[in-house]
């Protein structure tokens, strides 16, 4: 479909370039968050450079701050919640006592515990040591494997990452997933391509600066072995891309069955000292690699495997131990690999372990050992007005209607798959804000005031504990996995969308903000995560949330040969030079970007009521929506930073976010009277639709 529905009416609002100079009579007064004028670059033409064009003088103006490798919305977002979370933290921990009892206690305990520099600088390595211990007293592989069967409760690393989560063909009940893991590059091509030779010398140099520090004997001669052992197992890996085929990574077997089919590992041990050992049945993902990495594991002698895993014991802990350390860490994570050229002050990175990462390079805190849930309590209660969750909720039903109605009136769709595609929408959950009950029980979870590494294993096995309870229990549909301060959104395993308090807070949302303007910046993000159950693996889930092919075969054909199209298209674009974005990683994100960002348009046009947008600062209502999502992407980041992302993460870079998507909405031809000859003109027919 070339044209939303609901917009047919509406089309003579579409002006062209005069509108871009319009006079303003009766300017509607909004809240103080809306498109930013000052934002522009007016020596650029919308045609040729979109992203440019909305944000350019911001972009000169702005530097990227020496503790980040980016800047952007979410960047300077990320700066109050940051604030917020200090204060919350630092009056938490006022007068704690040395064992608190309350989960606001605990919080400023644990946070005092990262913030008494000269008590971690006095412990320097000591804290490593029972971990380095246990590696040392290992006399097989099997003691090895066990150790990293304990990978979630401790510094330890494993080959195989182990995860609980929804059984992709039985969505009522829960199953252990088992992936590749063991490289401790971003990604296997750090290892493979030559791009990324410069970063593989340092990554040697730093693993035997790490080993050093932890007292580990030969930390030279170790490092080039592990690093040797790391390059084959980038060998045997996946790529990213091949991660991403729901049905190729869907491979469930009998736990008891893992000793046959990938022999050379302890699968018994492992899973026993996981806590999972009672589990009948297991998901393998990368089902040809496991056998390859698990020979590498029986073929590789057991000191260079105890030089590995004493390695990335001590890298795992680096952020929690002396300066050495957390040094050490910053120089290649997030320096090396990041282009971040200072790092965070003490009180953020205290703030970010406690609370979680804040997804921006450099942290490690994301997803082990943080009490993200009680701070999200502490935070919303105090943060997020009901006003809020409520005008949000609003929006999303208005995205969600305006879906409907672009499926319903889809060209290329048949009926048959036109109605579980419907089925499925219905069946969606919208979550705001925070949950409905508390994800983590704290009550029996030990906080000492001065004992920062035991606080940390401490809440990483409250974390694993809840996760194994899981097993064999009842889907909780009601379960977040992302904590209310995160900046950010996402599409789950349960059908449901989820939306943290922190995304809702201006200017991403801001509810007395000029509409058209919500509906291009936080609308597109609400857009883009119900897209994504109808993306390229999204659609391969049916409204039960089961992996199964509810396509006819001529539809199927239609999505994958227009989704094969948009791929190409964003393989062309090259945000840095010599790395081009790979279309088949995006493949997901991207489609979500332009099913996203089309769902905003029709739903600001609906919600119109077939009265005419109002010019706002000589902008139409359709340019302000272009407009706002433009500008929810602004940003930079180092080039360093921009590789990393381009080799191993699925989103585009930002600006491609931007001017990837606009290129293929008929509405904004029409709307920056965009023409042949603007560098950014494509053709009719060759402008991929695809929601």
């Amino acid at each position: 479909m070339k044209t939303s529905i609901v917009a047919l009416a509406l089309a003579g609002l579409l002006t062209g370039a005069n509108a871009l100079a319009a006079p303003v009579a009766d300017k509607p007064v909004y809240g103080v968050h809306g498109f930013d004028l000052t934002a522009r670059d007016l020596s650029v033409k919308p045609g040729d450079d979109f992203f440019q064009y909305a944000n350019g003088a911001w972009l000169a103006r702005t530097p990227i701050p020496s503790d980040k490798a980016a800047i952007s919305l979410a960047a300077l977002m990320n700066d109050l919640t940051e604030e917020r979370l200090r204060g919350i933290m630092e009056g938490a921990e006022a007068n704690v006592p040395h064992r608190p009892t309350t989960l606001a206690g605990k919080v400023g305990a644990f946070y005092k515990s990262f913030m008494d520099e000269a008590r971690v600088e006095k412990l320097g390595a000591s804290p490593l040591q029972p971990g380095l211990d246990e590696i040392r007293s290992a006399k097989s592989r099997a003691d090895l494997a066990a150790l990293m069967g304990r990978a979630n409760v401790s510094f330890h690393d494993p080959l195989f990452q182990m995860s609980i989560d929804v059984d992709l063909k039985d969505p009522s009940r829960y199953s252990v997933y088992l992936t590749q893991a063991g490289l401790g590059l971003p990604d296997r091509d750090y290892y493979l391509k030559p791009e990324f030779a410069a970063q593989k010398t340092a990554y040697q140099a730093h693993v035997a600066t790490v080993l050093k520090l932890a007292g580990w004997p030969d930390p030279e001669g170790a490092a080039k072995r592990i690093v040797d052992y790391e390059t084959k197992i980038s060998e045997a890996s996946w790529t990213k891309i091949q991660q991403r085929d729901l049905d190729a990574i869907y491979n469930p077997m009998p736990a008891t069955g893992l000793a046959a089919f990938a022999p050379g590992f302890d699968w018994a041990g492992y899973l026993k000292a996981a806590g999972v050992g009672a589990a009948a049945t297991v998901i393998v993902s990368e089902k040809t690699a496991f056998p390859k990495l698990a020979a590498l594991f029986a073929a590789t002698d057991i000191a260079t495997l105890k030089d590995w895993a004493a390695y990335h014991d001590a890298d795992n802990a680096s952020p929690y131990l002396s300066k050495a350390f957390a040094d050490a860490w910053f120089e290649l994570h997030a320096k090396t690999l990041g282009g971040q050229k200072e790092q965070k002050v003490r009180w953020k990175r205290g703030v970010h372990m406690v609370s979680g990462g804040d997804g921006l390079a450099g942290d490690r805190y994301d997803n082990f050992g943080n009490m993200s849930w009680a701070v999200g309590q502490l935070y919303t209660a105090k943060y997020f007005p009901p006003q809020a969750k409520a005008k949000i909720e609003a929006l999303v039903q208005n995205l969600k209607s305006a879906y409907r109605v672009r499926i319903e009136h889809l060209d290329w769709m048949g009926p048959a798959t036109k109605a579980e595609a419907l089925k499925k929408l219905d069946t969606y959950s919208i979550k705001v804000g925070y949950p409905d009950h508390s994800m983590r029980d704290y009550s029996r979870l030990v906080i000492l005031d001065d004992d920062l590494v035991g606080n940390v294993l401490r809440v990483a096995a409250v974390d694993w504990a809840y996760q194994t309870t899981k097993i064999g229990a009842k889907v909780d549909r009601g379960e977040w996995v992302m904590s209310p301060q995160t900046i950010d959104a996402y599409n789950g395993n349960l059908r449901d969308i989820v939306f943290p308090a922190a995304i809702l807070e201006p200017p991403m949302f801001d509810p007395n903000a000029d509409p058209a303007y919500n509906y291009g910046g936080v609308g597109g993000v609400i857009g883009h995560e119900l897209t994504h159950g109808f993306d390229d693996e999204g659609r391969k889930i049916d409204a039960f949330g089961a992996l199964r092919d509810w396509w006819t075969k001529s539809d199927a054909d239609t999505f994958e040969a227009r989704a094969k199209k948009l791929g190409a298209q964003y393989s062309r674009y090259e945000p840095v030079p010599g790395f081009h974005i790979n279309g088949d990683l995006t493949m997901g994100e991207n489609i979500a970007d332009a099913g996203g960002l089309t769902l905003a348009l029709d739903a600001y046009h609906a919600s119109l009521g077939g009265k005419p947008a109002p010019v706002v600062d000589g902008y139409t209502g359709d340019q302000r929506v272009f407009l706002g999502w433009a500008q929810a992407w602004r940003g930079k980041a180092t080039a360093d930073a921009i590789k990393q992302q381009t080799a191993s993460d699925p989103h585009s870079f930002r600006k491609f976010r931007v001017n990837g998507d606009v290129v293929n909405i008929d509405a904004w031809y029409a709307a920056f009277d965009v023409k042949p000859g603007d560098k950014m003109y494509i053709a009719p027919k060759d402008r991929v639709h695809i929601w």
